[in-house]
């Protein structure tokens, strides 16, 4: 009889040449169980995904009780289902009154081909602008946004229409124009290597949409729901999007995703034509209750009055010769070291020690910290021990 391993490589499509094959069992809090009985510290969240934990109580909880009520019916714009209904009125009320209208998709990627598509029916515009070293999904759409060659070469010809700017530099914003439906920016860069904008640069960003009738769609996929101490990265800013567009960690550990914008913009994808955009399985309801879930421990449990004091005893303890600097908002950070190779031994050393952690795609000389962000600082402490060693 095969091994699970080997059925594993056999019937599985592989994203990379080399898969970790940690084969998982369990996974509670911050830890990943394997069958060998060895445990790991995810002190990468599933890509920014699980920012309470894993089977957190509260999410499993909602799940089983909504899985027992009922769970696909129909296209969720069609029929009331509380659900959906809630999980829109709680993230409306984490956002400024204008963002109040929720469309459901079931990832990142989808709800970034929404925000676009909404963009341009909504502007009757066709230019769209993104940052070099963006990274929005992998969908055409999204990769046709993404600011980096290599990822795209190999899948062209991609969607016509797309320029791109430099991060963080105001004379690049020029180039916005009345020509322009709108902008799609992180408001910290994740791929890139946690790249962190100027306040006054993003307000004059900000400005510069407004005054030429440009949307601006803020991408909070992997900086939304608490990652960085805010529950959207946007407030460090004091900017207001005119699209929100969220997913990773929103569901819990659900697949779930969501663009978010006014009223008046998202009514027209109702009509010329109906049914602008449709998605069969978008706001599933045992997936929203998750999310809901999600969102309310998030927002009452404290945990988002811990996140600068956990960055910060990071910055303290990750203090080594190697580590050439540290970028980070809240529990998103990036360690560069020296080269690659450096990186990925720190990585393969740290893996048998119990820490599991990464690289970024556009910046493959820093390791990747993003863990849940329920961690206490005795587990930081540990995990900053296994790390250090590592780098030896």
């Amino acid at each position: 009889m095969s091994s699970l391993r080997s059925l594993f490589l056999q019937h599985l499509a592989q994203t990379s040449p080399e898969p970790l094959m940690l084969e998982i069992e369990k996974a509670e809090g911050i830890y990943l169980y394997a069958t060998d009985g060895k445990k790991y510290i995810d002190l990468i969240s599933g890509i920014s995904v699980s920012n309470i934990g894993h089977t957190h109580p509260a999410v499993v909880e909602a799940v089983k009780k909504q899985a027992d009520k009922f769970m696909h019916v129909m296209v969720y714009g069609e029929m009331i289902q509380s659900p959906q209904v809630k999980l829109a009125q709680a993230l409306s009320a984490t956002l400024p009154e204008k963002l109040n209208n929720v469309y459901f998709v079931n990832s990142g990627s989808e709800a970034i081909d929404g925000a676009m598509k909404l963009c341009k029916r909504f502007t009757g515009r066709r230019e769209i602008i993104s940052f070099y070293n963006s990274y929005h999904g992998s969908s055409q759409g999204a990769l046709s946004l993404n600011g980096n060659e290599n990822m795209k070469r190999n899948f062209r010809p991609l969607l016509p229409g797309i320029k791109h700017i430099h991060f963080n530099e105001v004379q690049d914003l020029e180039k916005i124009s009345a020509d322009t439906a709108a902008v799609f920016i992180e408001p910290v860069q994740g791929e890139a290597g946690v790249r962190v904008p100027d306040s006054k640069y993003m307000k004059a960003l900000e400005k510069k949409c407004r005054d030429k009738g440009v949307l601006l769609i803020a991408d909070e996929i992997q900086t939304g729901f608490g990652r960085t101490g805010k529950f959207w990265a946007c407030e460090h800013f004091n900017i207001q999007p005119d699209v929100l567009v969220c997913a990773k960690g929103m569901g819990g550990g659900m697949p779930l995703g969501a663009f978010i914008s006014s009223r008046g913009v998202m009514s027209c994808l109702t009509n010329n034509p109906a049914l602008g955009h449709i998605t069969t399985f978008g706001g599933h309801p045992v997936n929203c209750a998750a999310s809901l879930a999600t969102l309310t421990y998030i927002k009452e449990s404290g945990v988002m009055a811990t996140i600068q004091q956990k960055e910060k005893l990071f910055r303290e303890l990750l203090n080594h010769k190697a580590i050439k600097e540290i970028r980070s908002k809240g529990l998103l950070m990036a360690l560069q070291l020296e080269s690659n190779s450096k990186v990925k031994n720190t990585i393969k050393k740290a893996l048998q020690m119990g820490l599991l952690t990464d690289w970024f795609l556009y910046s493959a000389d820093s390791i990747r910290i993003a863990p849940p962000l329920t961690i206490t600082e005795e587990e930081i402490k540990k995990t900053c021990s296994i790390l250090l060693k590592s780098l030896e």
